[in-house]
């Protein structure tokens, strides 16, 4: 059977004061109400029954997740207890549903990426779905078409397309993987044609994953199978507890992607956004006739352009005079108020608020 699994274990510091600890940026409702993850649990329904689709979170955001997605069988939310990175969180789910079903396939998705329209999407998992189940033993990832050289984002070059019977997309193989680049790096990805940005979705086999895992890490295997074995078991929770904390703590990219052969891709013609600052949503929400991008309730902005404001709190009233390019964000115990240009810095922001007020707004 064909399964989904939403990865939600991210915290987004890059959105505080909304996001914290506590409160991952997946959850926030600034979408006319939704959050991220609800939108990212609506595009899959249109695939998926609801008791074929499972979140992997972080254990302290699992009641949260619930609450957000009451209509999920309760089991489907896996509570991660430690952070370990995309290849143990992968390694969980597939480890878990390969035992319930052997022949399992796999939708991996991550749940903070804005996608649109979303017929395209959907008909590239549909594709990738139906290729791997017609080679099992291949692995399928997407790539999003580069709109501009990016220095934020992985890379993949992709050979060209080929025809596949019960597909409409054309079918790449993967020539190779490529970190983050410099600029100069970056614009001669996007000049060459033949790279995309590396979108962190994937469709495989549980079994295969798996085999490739315990291929090139090694030390996941014996935590894996014994969380495996005991799973749906009276002592599922204390052997997730023991050994979950020993997994190795890597990317899938880096233990898995970029050393192995039979690896795919479908290019997703669509706009396409991981939503990592509040700058970003100049492109998810359209902007006042001043080019005000406002999330907002209730605002009031006098001779304003060009900048973000942003709550959650319907009731509270933001107004400003005379500001531009400016980033407000409010939350029930901190305002963020900076200059769009500087939210690079937030993370230095975040230690001189850990310094002076210990982790209380973090």
């Amino acid at each position: 059977m064909d399964y989904a699994v939403i990865m939600a274990g991210g915290t987004g510091k890059r959105l505080w004061p909304l996001s914290r600890r506590t409160r991952p940026k997946q959850l926030l409702k600034l979408f006319q109400g939704e959050s991220l993850l609800r939108r990212c649990f609506g595009r899959l329904r249109t695939i998926f029954d609801r008791e074929q689709i499972f979140v992997l979170t972080n254990a302290r955001f699992a009641d949260l997740v619930r609450r957000d997605l009451s209509q999920l069988p309760h089991e489907n939310v896996i509570a991660e207890p430690a952070v370990r990175d995309t290849a143990g969180a992968i390694g969980l789910a597939a480890g878990v549903l390969a035992k319930a079903d052997p022949d399992a396939t796999l939708v991996v998705v991550t749940a903070d990426q804005i996608i649109k329209p979303t017929e395209i999407y959907e008909q590239a998992l549909k594709d990738a779905i139906y290729f791997i189940n017609s080679n099992p033993g291949a692995m399928i990832t997407f790539g999003i078409e580069p709109s501009f050289a990016s220095t934020q984002l992985g890379y993949i070059k992709l050979e060209a397309g080929q025809k596949y019977h019960g597909c409409k997309n054309l079918i790449h193989r993967v020539e190779t993987f490529k970190e983050k680049p410099d600029q100069e790096t970056a614009k001669e990805y996007l000049d060459d044609g033949s790279y995309c940005w590396n979108s962190g979705m994937f469709v495989w086999k549980a079994q295969t994953i798996l085999g490739k895992l315990f291929d090139f890490l090694p030390a996941c295997r014996e935590p894996l199978k014994k969380i495996q074995a005991n799973w749906s078991g009276p002592h599922q929770k204390t052997t997730l507890e023991e050994w979950f904390v020993k997994l190795p703590r890597i990317s899938i990219d880096y233990a898995v992607m970029e050393k192995a052969e039979n690896v795919y891709a479908v290019k997703l013609a669509c706009h396409w956004l991981d939503l990592g600052s509040f700058t970003a949503l100049a492109d998810v929400i359209n902007a006042d006739k001043n080019n005000n991008v406002v999330v907002a309730g209730l605002s009031e902005l006098l001779d304003c352009s060009g900048n973000v404001v942003v709550t959650e709190d319907q009731g509270h009233l933001i107004a400003a005079i005379g500001l531009d390019d400016m980033v407000i964000a409010h939350s029930p115990d901190a305002t963020l108020v900076c200059r769009k240009e500087d939210c690079h810095r937030l993370k230095e922001l975040l230690e001189l608020v850990k310094l002076h007020n210990s982790d209380i707004f973090l």
